[in-house]
């Protein structure tokens, strides 16, 4: 069977996350975006965790649903996941380091919830932070049971990531010592593609996945992972492991210099830096004279050992796609959270069934019928790569764009609605 799964999202327990991030709405966006399967994430948080025994009902093995009484979304299945903030020091730096964690069963879960509720406080958040050390939280989850998968969230990024040019490691050995033989993956996240951690050597090793990290209901799905395999928590798990490319298909990948932390830069300085122009001003900001924070491509570079472009054989392939709101934002000009994008947004879906329909597709022919030309070219362009981009930098997002100004001025010429 052939899905898309999105691992890696917040409930409204985590901070700076929508109070609509519940579990009714979360499948409801599942099913507009077209997941299958999508994360419960936070399971850590109490409230939370009393929310998921009492709203989800088994499904197919080490997956669930929602119960009749709450949801009409009966196909979208949920997979128990969480992410652990763990901040500890380790060869005499502080680390900060994130860790999403699967698991088969609430059962199991609930084991894992006793054990850190003994280290840390999981009330105060969703993703709680814990004072340990990230080889000590996989001990604490594969001994709970070896059918959990550990691996680290969104890799590359500065400040909470294994690789992290602030506050990570170099290898996956030097963060898990022994236990890095029981870390089968690992997630690109926003700033990174594939295409950039296969030049490091532990990006090679592993098997990446992509999620969407989702801090809101509309934001889900912006990454994912696309597969071909039994509906069920062990097939899954068994494919990412293997990178089996029958199996485990591709990813949808965020274009990374949308990213908020490809490029090098000073966010407060509004200075965006490539990795050679940070090497001539020696990691310092030319404008205030503080250190520069690093991104995930100069980070890249110096875990690197391949050269930009290198492919190892047997990789999972990926697709670079832009959020169908923000294209349509981009061709009116507007906004992607106003009217005329929800507008269209709507017209969209109810056409074609899914966000991902859209995107992936929906043939040019038929997209002129619900929509502008200018609209359909847009979705074929995104679709096919041709877009202009924009690195983000420091907390600062960047952006990807399918038309050129003078473009949008010839559409104001034509269609004199749009501009």
């Amino acid at each position: 069977m052939r899905f898309v799964a999105d691992f890696h999202i917040h409930s409204r327990y985590s901070r700076a996350t929508s109070p609509r991030m519940d579990l009714e709405n979360i499948a409801r966006w599942a099913e507009i975006k077209g997941i299958k399967v999508i994360a419960v994430g936070d399971y850590t948080h109490p409230e939370w965790f009393k929310n998921l025994k009492e709203k989800l009902e088994p499904a197919e093995s080490g997956l669930y649903r929602l119960r009749n009484q709450f949801s009409g979304s009966e196909q979208i299945r949920f997979i128990l996941t969480t992410e652990v903030s763990c901040i500890y020091s380790k060869k005499g730096r502080v680390r900060k380091v994130h860790i999403l964690i699967f698991s088969p069963s609430l059962e199991i879960v609930e084991k894992i919830n006793a054990q850190l509720a003994l280290i840390g406080n999981l009330k105060a958040d969703g993703r709680p932070i814990l004072g340990l050390d990230a080889k000590e939280l996989a001990k604490i989850v594969l001994n709970a049971s070896e059918n959990c998968l550990v691996l680290g969230a969104h890799l590359m990024t500065p400040w909470f990531s294994l690789f992290g040019s602030r506050s990570g490691f170099d290898s996956l050995e030097e963060c898990f010592e022994e236990y890095s033989r029981y870390i089968y993956a690992g997630e690109t996240g926003l700033s990174a593609d594939p295409a950039m951690l296969w030049r490091i050597p532990d990006g090679r090793k592993i098997s990446l996945i992509s999620n969407s990290d989702a801090h809101s209901p509309q934001k889900i799905g912006r990454e994912a992972n696309v597969f071909d395999t039994e509906l069920n928590y062990f097939s899954i798990i068994e494919a990412i492991k293997r990178k089996d490319p029958k199996k485990f298909l591709y990813t949808i990948e965020f274009y990374p210099e949308e990213g908020k932390y490809h490029y090098d830069g000073h966010r407060l300085c509004h200075l965006s830096l490539s990795p050679h122009e940070t090497k001539k001003y020696n990691g310092i900001c030319p404008r205030c004279g503080r250190p520069l924070t690093v991104g995930v491509l100069n980070r890249v570079e110096q875990l690197a050992d391949k050269p930009a472009g290198f492919r190892p054989k047997g990789a999972i392939p990926f697709k670079s796609l832009i959020p169908l709101a923000e294209i349509i934002a981009e061709v009116f000009g507007v906004g992607p959270e106003t009217t005329q994008v929800e507008k269209e947004y709507k017209k969209l879906i109810e056409r074609f069934g899914s966000e991902f329909n859209v995107l992936l597709k929906a043939e040019r022919e038929d997209l002129e019928k619900v929509v502008l030309p200018e609209l359909a070219e847009g979705i074929i362009r995104a679709r096919e790569g041709r877009v202009t981009r924009e690195p983000g930098y420091d907390g600062v997002y960047g952006r990807i764009r399918v038309f050129s100004e003078e473009e949008k001025k010839s559409f104001s010429g034509q269609q004199g609605v749009l501009f």
